[in-house]
């Protein structure tokens, strides 16, 4: 009995901790190793095999493509990535209409460029007329001034203050709450997996910091679109030349640095993380940059884009989707549909609605 005992505790010793469940019948009793089941919210699919598949390949240090966990790098796209983008536009495209055409603080002294801006969103929500094109800059340009004169702590309050009014196209959700909640258990099972990932989007930094600080996102693993700040009490006089006092407030100023969308995705991945990501994740072409670099990678990599298929329980163009997914595959990333693939898309208890204007 003692040898038995001895050999017992040898083995644990040896093999460190195990967690076990029963699985048992009226005979006997089967004691099994227990596995986390991380994709309650999946269909079976080709996305997710090929993701766990690469996963259990990469972190294997048996596999010739074993990557270490300070090279496993993920980035992720926000809107319409994870995030809802179709209430009925960009979260930030809608913030900016309200700020500009319904805010009492703010309506009556924006200027009239910022006002066009806003106008041009609210008539493509509204009467379906088409945005002018290269929309995406103009639109920085006119959030940069929008914003401009905000403290940091007074914006993200703003941006959190819009984000808990109820998403426009749903009952039971708030814009603040439009999570796929399918994609949060992806950012689960990589972290558990030992890879870091992080937020790499077109939107403002510090809007896309305000919405995802909810789902423990920290502020540092987010890259989005830049202002150039300045402190409160700096005036004219340049960072190199000034010394902020312990009393002053960093503000936004109106001056644009970057819309980091396309390869400027790539260049401030490479500024800020400093290393080729082995995982993306995005929805649109502006990603399409992020995901090529990433196929870069010296280490075995996937690109992975999600398309807005479900017209059933999201405001979603199902033709269009289709032909994007056929031409992602053809420039080889993973498919993730989220008509097939998801089981809910924002959860129990939201429906799709109507748009209200």
């Amino acid at each position: 009995m003692k040898k038995l005992f001895h050999w017992m505790m040898a083995a644990i010793l040896f093999c460190g901790p195990m967690v076990f469940t029963s699985c048992s019948n009226d005979d006997e009793e089967t004691i099994v190793p227990s596995t986390k089941n991380y994709f309650t919210l999946w269909n079976s699919c080709e996305a997710l095999t090929a993701l766990q598949a690469y996963v259990k390949d990469v972190t294997n240090p048996a596999s010739p493509n074993y990557i270490k966990e300070e090279d496993r790098i993920a980035t992720f796209d926000m809107d319409g990535t994870f995030v809802g983008e179709l209430y009925p536009t960009y979260f930030e495209y809608n913030l900016l209409e309200y700020r500009v055409l319904d805010d009492p603080a703010y309506r009556d002294i924006a200027p009239d460029d910022v006002r066009e801006t806003a106008q041009e969103i609210r008539d493509f929500v509204r009467e379906g007329k088409p945005l002018p094109s290269h929309f995406d800059m103009k639109h920085a340009e006119a959030a940069a001034k929008a914003y401009a004169g905000m403290t940091i702590a007074e914006f993200d309050a703003y941006v959190k203050a819009y984000a808990s009014k109820p998403a426009n196209g749903f009952s039971g959700m708030t814009y603040g709450q439009s999570f796929y909640k399918p994609m949060l258990q992806v950012f689960d099972y990589l972290e558990a997996n030992g890879f870091t990932y992080y937020v790499v989007s077109g939107s403002d930094r510090f809007i896309c910091r305000a919405l995802v600080e909810s789902i423990g996102i920290p502020s540092n693993r987010v890259i989005g679109m830049d202002v150039k700040l300045r402190s409160s009490s700096q005036g004219d006089e340049t960072g190199v030349n000034y010394t902020m006092g312990q009393k002053e407030d960093l503000i936004r100023t109106d001056e644009l640095i970057i819309k980091n969308l396309k390869t400027n995705k790539v260049l401030q991945i490479t500024q800020e993380i400093g290393k080729v990501p082995v995982l993306s994740f995005g929805n649109s072409s502006g990603d399409c940059a992020m995901h090529n670099f990433c196929l870069t990678s010296p280490h075995k990599s996937a690109a992975f884009m999600l398309i807005a298929d479900d017209n059933e329980r999201d405001h979603a163009n199902y033709d269009k989707a289709i032909k994007l997914g056929a031409q992602w595959r053809e420039a080889g990333y993973h498919v993730i549909s989220m008509k097939d693939d998801f089981k809910t898309i924002y959860g129990e208890g939201v429906v799709k609605t109507d748009f209200t204007f």
